[in-house]
This record gives structure tokens, sequence and C-alpha cells, in this order.
């Protein structure tokens, strides 16, 4: 993580990629684009690379879709040469909107016809759409958002509103998840919860003591909804029990992006709920 994101100078919808491309991730979905289907052409008998109905049949079929039903261009400005319709569609993807790298990705994805490239390619891009951590993946085919923006709004607002020790935390968290390099998600959600200790000891007025005793107290002190702390208390049990997150476990992590991001979304969520009592 940068200096400006570590620091809070760049938004979190832009540490998450929501509602935008930042150029290593669209560098990157080229790259899989490259290495999946542009690079599987054949040379000619002269080293030309033409597509034809007999000539890399695959990548033929991809350009004519792509110019009839994507680009909608005339079919006649259509290139036989393989290398010149490259440079075009090239240009394209790195001039469109971030919405548009989507669209394309999703119509190669399905009218691609290179052996297995459908699934393989659907997992590479979903792989590195997790390292980017972009808010969208493919998921039935289609190019799916599992990142709601209400759900950035929340984590900024806790940002913004919180006191140095829970913005510390719930930094961390963003921190450990969006690592481009080695995301952290178990000790992501571990932060998260440390979040929530540090605000409600604040609160409270107290300088140690688990969540689940704190929460009691909050409780009666400031008029914390029974149902409410129960929810809490068991998430704070899932992290906190023999097998889990604060444990070691003796099996591999099986915690993923989806893990990290429930519960930094909700603890950041519950965080503004109680300033927001406070304020009241």
């Amino acid at each position: 993580m940068t200096f400006s994101e570590r620091y809070g100078y760049k938004p979190v919808r832009e540490i998450i990629q929501i509602e935008s491309i930042d150029e290593p991730l669209r560098n990157g979905i080229w790259s899989l684009l490259k290495l999946y289907c542009w690079d599987h052409t054949r040379a000619g008998m002269y080293g030309d690379y033409s597509i034809s109905k007999d000539t890399n049949k695959e990548h033929f079929v991809l350009a004519t879709r792509l110019w009839l039903s994507y680009f909608k261009y005339p079919l006649d400005n259509l290139d036989r040469n393989w290398r010149e319709v490259l440079k075009q569609i090239r240009d394209y993807f790195f001039s469109c909107e971030w919405y548009e790298v989507y669209d394309f990705i999703e119509f190669v994805a399905s009218n691609y016809e290179g052996y297995q490239f459908q699934e393989t390619f659907r997992k590479a891009c979903n792989s590195l759409l997790e390292q980017e951590t972009s808010a969208y993946r493919f998921i039935d085919g289609v190019i799916t958002r599992i990142t709601e923006l209400k759900e950035i709004e929340e984590i900024e607002s806790a940002l913004e509103t919180s006191d140095i020790s829970v913005a510390t935390h719930l930094r961390r968290s963003l921190e450990l998840l969006s690592d481009r390099n080695s995301p952290d998600y178990r000790n992501s959600i571990k932060e998260a919860i440390s979040s929530v200790e540090s605000l409600v000891a604040n609160v409270l007025g107290e300088k140690g003591g688990t969540l689940g005793k704190l929460l009691i107290k909050l409780e009666s002190e400031l008029g914390l909804h029974p149902a409410l702390k129960k929810a809490f208390s068991s998430l704070y049990g899932y992290t906190s029990d023999e097998g889990g997150i604060r444990h070691a476990l003796m099996e591999a992590d099986k915690n993923d992006f989806n893990d990290a991001k429930f519960m930094m979304v909700v603890c950041s969520g519950f965080i503004n709920f109680v300033n927001g009592k406070i304020k009241k």
C-alpha cells in the first residue's frame, strides 16, 4: 500500500476499485488478453498474420463479431491483417472508459472460440481482479459487482469520524485487505474487530477488557439494543474461539477477500452507529 493510501490521502473507493480502473489493473487485463487470446494467431507461409475463414479462424470470428456487434463498425473496414486489427483494438482498449473495459472483456470471453479459453480466461481475470482489489468479478459468465458503493461509504465515514486509535485499526484492516502483493485477510479481520474494541473501550472509558465484556456494559450505558449486542458478541466469538481468526489454525487459512470485506464493512457500520448515538 502506498503512502497516500496508508494515510488517507487516497479515497477508499480508489483503493477498492469501484467505478474505476487504475493503470496497473488495465495493463494487467490487457496482458491476460494477450496471453490467452491475442498471441494465439499463427503466421502464414509468407510470415503474414492474415485472418479469414481458413486462416486463424477463431480470431477472424472474434474480429467479425467485434466489428459487427460490439464496435458496430462497417465490416468492409475490417482489415484482413491481424496485426492491424489488433492495433485498432489496443487503441480502443487503452482509451475507453473504465466500464467499457469490463464490457469488452465480457464480450471477448463470450465470443472467442479458442480451446478452453472461456474458463481459463475468466479464472485468470478473477485472480487479477482480486489481486488489484477490484469491486468486480466474473460470476456465471458476466462481470458482477461484489462490493457496493454504500459499503465503501460506511468505511469512509468510519475513518473520517473516529478518533485516531479506532481509525488506526480500521485503516490497518484496509491496508491488509488491499495489499496488491500479499493480502492478509486473516489479520485484516483481526484489525477490523480491534477497531470496534478500541471504540467501545474509549466510549466507556475503559483501558482494557474484551469486546464481549465491554458490549455488556455498553448495552446498559448507551442503550444498545440486546439483539445488536448479541450479533456483535457472536461475530466476536467467530474471531476469538478456539478455531477462530485470532488463534493459530492447523489447516491452511481459508479466509478470502469476501470474509475480510464483510467484517470491515460490518465493523465500520457499528462504529458509525455508536458514533451517531454518542452525538445524539
